[in-house]
C-alpha cells in the first residue's frame, strides 16, 4: 500500500463517515425505527449493519488476514479495478441481501447505534493509519466479489457506507417518514 493510498483510504473513511452523520444526527426513535414498508430497512437497521459489518471486516478480518503468510500468487478478483469495486458497491441499482451474521436484529438502543458506528469507524482509521503491512498483500474473500486485498476491503467498508447513506435518504424522503422529530 503506497502512502497515496493510505492517504485515499482514511479521507474516504472520514468522508463517508461524515456524510452519513450529518443525514442521521438529530433523528428521533421514531425516525430511527421508521420502515417504509415491512420488507425494507429503517435508518436503524442501515446503522446497525454498517456496524456489524465493520467490526467483522475491518476489525476482525484484517488483522486475522495479516496473520496468514503472504501468498505471492494471490490476486484480487478486482486487481486494478478500485473504482469499479467502489461503484459496484456504492450503485443502489441492485438490492443486495445481507449475509446472516450481518443482519441487524436490535442489537442496540436508538442511543447506541451512532456511538456504535463511529467506534467501529475509529478503529478502521485507527488501523488503517498505524499498520505498517502492505495491505495489498494480504486478502480475505468476499462472498459476491471472491478475494479482495486488505486494502480495497477498506474501500469497500467506505463505501457501503455510502450506499446505506444513499439507502438512508430513501427512508427519509418516504412520504410516510414521521417529519415531526418525536421525543
Amino acid at each position: 500500500m503506497t502512502a497515496g493510498e493510505r492517504e485515499h483510504a482514511v479521507n474516504y473513511l472520514v468522508q463517508s463517515r461524515d456524510n452519513l452523520l450529518r443525514t442521521v444526527r438529530g433523528l428521533s426513535r421514531e425516525q430511527l425505527r421508521f420502515k417504509p414498508a415491512p420488507d425494507r430497512w429503517s435508518v436503524a437497521d442501515c446503522l446497525e449493519q454498517l456496524t456489524l459489518v465493520e467490526n467483522r471486516r475491518i476489525g476482525d478480518g484484517i488483522p486475522a488476514a495479516l496473520q496468514q503468510p503472504i501468498d505471492p500468487a494471490r490476486r484480487s478478483a478486482f486487481e486494478g479495478r478500485d473504482e469499479e469495486l467502489v461503484q459496484l458497491v456504492t450503485s443502489r441499482a441492485r438490492r443486495a441481501h445481507a449475509p446472516e451474521p450481518g443482519r441487524p436484529t436490535g442489537r442496540w438502543p436508538h442511543d447506541r447505534l451512532i456511538p456504535e458506528f463511529e467506534g467501529a469507524r475509529k478503529r478502521s482509521a485507527d488501523l488503517v493509519a498505524a499498520t505498517q503491512a502492505d495491505l495489498r498483500q494480504y486478502f480475505s474473500i468476499h462472498p459476491l466479489f471472491g478475494d479482495l486485498d486488505c486494502y480495497q476491503w477498506l474501500l469497500l467498508v467506505a463505501a457501503h457506507t455510502d450506499r446505506h447513506r444513499a439507502q438512508i435518504e430513501e427512508v427519509i424522503a418516504s412520504p410516510a417518514f414521521p417529519r415531526a422529530a418525536a421525543v
